[in-house]
């Protein structure tokens, strides 16, 4: 659902701005943008209040924070073939594009420490949660030597990863762009699936989750239509015994099945059968 907000009013710091567009999405979270006075999107971080306004906050240093931390590769486009070197040990790479504030991603690292993991977020405000998280995880002796993020747009992995360097590639409770225009935006449209083919080994995988049914439907027909290998689905995760074995859950995934929504799944390969 999308709603563009009119006249700006200002209370108690609470701000709603000529040219502000709230999406909430198929996770339930709502992003917000807004033109500055050159008309440049920012994206902010946004809070529930009462009365139905939104609490607009950029996070002061994100960019700065990102660019000091030892947990994100910088220009890892100079990295492009070579990622086996990046970590302590030369094992198989696996990716999650849009990893949010990283909690996911941290909890593989944890369980598969014969697995080296990138995560992706393209987001300053969003990657800098994932920064602070990890910093008080390992404050308490919790390391990560398998894990590292950066802050790139997912349109760019084939400028990053040489092809056969990915092995396996997680979408999680992904923005739905509901808007029919806006449809090759999303990370299981057909466009984003030939940019995968283009970093994965022949027998990699990409595993993607939602709450979104009809993101999920859509998910299902790109993948016929592009050509790749449907390997496994389900319409409710957590009742598919099968499915969800060693399942890891997200953030999104435990506050909406909580509620009771149901959470869809999909394997793809672009390996032939």
């Amino acid at each position: 659902m999308y709603r563009k907000e009119g006249n700006e009013q200002q209370h108690r710091g609470l701000v709603r701005l000529a040219a502000v567009w709230m999406v909430v999405d198929g996770r339930g979270a709502v992003m917000v943008r807004y033109k500055d006075d050159v008309g440049v999107f920012i994206p902010m971080t946004i809070e529930r209040v009462s009365g139905g306004f939104m609490r607009l906050r950029n996070i002061p240093r994100a960019q700065d924070a990102i660019l000091e931390s030892a947990y994100v590769v910088q220009e890892p486009e100079k990295h492009k073939g070579s990622w086996g070197d990046v970590f302590e040990k030369k094992q198989p790479l696996h990716i999650e594009v849009g990893m949010g504030k990283g909690r996911f991603l941290m909890d593989l690292a944890r369980l598969h420490p014969e697995i080296n993991y990138v995560g992706i977020e393209m987001y300053d405000s969003v990657l800098l949660r994932g920064l602070q998280k990890r910093a008080e995880l390992e404050q308490e002796g919790i390391t990560y030597p398998n894990l590292y993020f950066m802050r790139v747009d997912a349109r760019l992995l084939p400028e990053i990863f040489a092809k056969g360097e990915v092995d396996k590639i997680y979408l999680n409770f992904s923005d739905p762009w509901p808007k029919a225009r806006h449809a090759k935006r999303r990370l299981t449209s057909r466009q984003f699936l030939t940019r995968y083919d283009q970093i994965l080994v022949p027998e990699g995988k990409v595993e993607f989750k939602t709450d979104n049914r009809e993101l999920f439907e859509f998910s299902l027909e790109e993948v016929k239509d592009a050509g790749w290998n449907l390997d496994a689905f389900t319409f409710d995760l957590h009742h598919d015994a099968q499915m969800s074995e060693g399942n890891v859950m997200t953030e999104y995934e435990e506050k909406f099945s909580s509620m009771g929504n149901p959470i869809c799944k999909m394997v793809i390969s672009r390996g032939q059968n």
